[in-house]
């Protein structure tokens, strides 16, 4: 069995999050105590209490969701599991995915995720995004390109066969749904977020982004990444880091990645973060495909069977 770990998108928060596994292991209670410390505010008591509205403001959202993956991951670890033949992260989760991979310690991941949500959630507000349902990604690029506003309307997230993300400004996408309609759309369903990501609206969003990678340390992977943008296993750092900062206005090359894993010989993939939204996204990719999750203690469990690994060590 060759397995992959898998790291949450924005959208998988809700309070609550992984507070069981923090209860129960001393290694995902040690990442939320280093969180709170690292960015002075309790990263711990808004993951497990919300409110709702505050962890949805993305400025809290990403630093949160990052800190949940990263503590399921270190969970998994300490119950006895073997290393992973790659990782690979959705959106805010490839910064989790950093860590897993040895290329960023987790205060720095942490400093950069909390810069990306402020830089994000000061966004041009003229931007959105909108969920397609029921059309691939080929029909969904034609579409785009009959409209013929490229620096205003693009695919974001080729997230699963009918299930495709546009973004671009809030007129563009206004007239893209009743389009995506008549091309065959069953849905289109405007996503909660203040901006275009992973469009060229983002370009000044990722200059700045690049520009405060430089006060941090970059090291090649341990373990190969495969990349949002490129769906490429990756371990040189600089390599990473220049693709991290194209990622806000690159669309998320998610089928891709996945039957690339695929295709180079994983047959099981663990998502470790606040849900299922990747699994659930790998089962209509690939769904010969094994899949488990890391939320809490239950799935934790599940997780080690399925992966068979050594005998795990007693959770804390």
């Amino acid at each position: 069995m060759t397995h992959a770990l898998l790291f949450s998108p924005q959208g998988s928060q809700a309070p609550g999050m992984g507070r069981e596994l923090a209860e129960r292991s001393a290694a995902a209670r040690a990442v939320y105590a280093e969180a709170d410390a690292t960015l002075g505010w309790s990263v711990s008591e808004t993951c497990w209490s919300g409110p709702a509205a505050r962890l949805d403001d993305t400025r809290q959202t990403q630093p949160c969701l990052l800190t949940t993956s990263v503590a399921a991951h270190r969970a998994l670890v300490e119950a006895g599991a073997q290393a992973p033949a790659v990782v690979a992260g959705h959106s805010v989760g490839e910064y989790a995915a950093l860590v897993a991979a040895g290329v960023l310690d987790l205060d720095a991941a942490l400093r950069l995720v909390a810069h990306r949500g402020r830089l994000m959630a000061e966004a041009d507000a003229e931007g959105g995004m909108a969920a397609v349902i029921g059309l691939d990604r080929a029909a969904v690029d034609l579409v785009v390109e009959r409209m013929a506003r490229p620096t205003e309307l693009v695919v974001a997230n080729d997230n699963a066969p009918g299930q495709v993300v546009i973004s671009g400004r809030r007129d563009a996408l206004i007239d893209a749904e009743a389009t995506m309609r008549e091309a065959g759309a069953r849905r289109v369903i405007r996503l909660p977020v203040s901006g275009a990501f992973h469009s060229p609206l983002m370009g000044g969003v990722a200059e700045r982004l690049a520009d405060a990678f430089g006060s941090e340390t970059w090291r090649d992977a341990t373990i190969p990444i495969v990349s949002n943008v490129t769906a490429e296993p990756l371990t040189d750092a600089n390599r990473i880091r220049a693709l991290l900062a194209e990622q806000v206005r690159s669309p998320v090359e998610w089928v891709a990645s996945v039957r690339h894993m695929v295709d180079t010989g994983i047959d099981t993939m663990i998502e470790c973060g606040a849900g299922a939204a990747l699994v659930g996204m790998v089962r209509r990719i690939a769904p010969e495909v094994h899949t488990g999750t890391v939320t809490d203690v239950a799935t934790l469990a599940a997780a080690m069977a399925l992966l068979q690994p050594v005998p795990s060590q007693a959770l804390a």
